[in-house]
C-alpha cells in the first residue's frame, strides 16, 4: 500500500500543481479562469471570483499537504483532493448538461471545450484521491528504495499525461475537410469567369 500512496502523491501532486501555476501564472490567466468559471453558469455572479480565489487556494493546500512526509498530511491532502475533484465533475458535469461548453481553464489556457473526457478525468482522479486516503493507514514502513522512486515516477508520468489530456484528445478529434466544389459548381465557376473575360 505505501508504493500506492507514492504513486497516487506524485500523480495528484503534479496534477494540482501544474493547475495551480496555470492559473496564477498572472493576472490574465487568473482573469480568464474567473472568466471561465462565469461561462459555466454554475453559480451566482456574485460567488464567481471568491469561489474562483477559493478553488485556487484548495488546490495550493492540497500541493502542500501532499508534499509534507506525514500520515496525516497525506490522508488530509487526499480527502481535500477528492472534494474539489468530486465539486468540479459535478460543475462541469452541470455545465455540460445544459449546453455550456466554455474553454477548460484547468491547468491554463485552452481553447478545447469541456465535455465528457474532463468529466471522465475528473472523477478518474477523484477515485484515486479515495483510494490514497483509504490506503494510508493500511501503508507499513516496509518498503524499498527502487520501488519508492519506480512508485513516483510512474505517478509523475500518470499526473504529465492527465494534465496534458486536452492536446491528446485534440490529436484523435477527427479534423472536418474542406469543402470541394463539384463537376456542376466547377463548370458554373469557369462560365462566370468566361462572361467576366468577354
Amino acid at each position: 500500500m505505501e508504493y500506492l500512496v507514492v504513486g497516487v502523491r506524485g500523480l495528484l501532486g503534479l496534477v494540482f500543481l501544474v493547475s495551480v501555476g496555470g492559473k496564477v501564472a498572472g493576472r490574465p490567466a487568473f482573469t480568464a479562469f474567473v472568466a471561465s468559471v462565469r461561462a459555466l453558469g454554475v453559480l451566482p455572479p456574485a460567488l464567481v471570483r471568491p469561489v474562483a480565489r477559493s478553488v485556487v487556494a484548495g488546490e495550493a493546500v492540497v500541493c502542500v499537504l501532499l508534499a509534507v512526509p506525514v500520515r496525516g498530511a497525506a490522508t488530509a491532502g487526499f480527502l481535500l483532493a477528492a472534494l474539489l475533484l468530486a465539486a468540479f465533475t459535478v460543475g462541469i458535469a452541470s455545465a455540460v448538461r445544459r449546453g455550456r461548453t466554455a474553454p477548460c481553464r484547468c491547468f491554463g489556457p485552452s481553447t478545447a471545450p469541456l465535455g465528457t473526457p474532463h468529466i471522465v478525468r475528473n472523477a478518474v482522479l477523484c477515485a484515486a484521491a479515495t483510494a490514497g486516503a483509504l490506503a494510508v493507514p493500511m501503508a507499513t514502513d516496509a518498503r524499498s528504495a527502487g520501488g519508492m522512486v519506480v512508485a513516483g515516477a510512474a505517478g509523475l508520468l500518470a499526473g504529465a499525461l492527465i494534465t496534458q489530456l486536452d492536446p491528446l484528445v485534440s490529436l484523435f478529434r477527427p479534423t472536418r475537410a474542406p469543402a470541394r466544389k463539384g463537376p456542376v459548381g466547377a463548370v458554373r465557376h469557369h462560365h462566370h469567369e468566361a462572361k467576366e473575360l468577354s
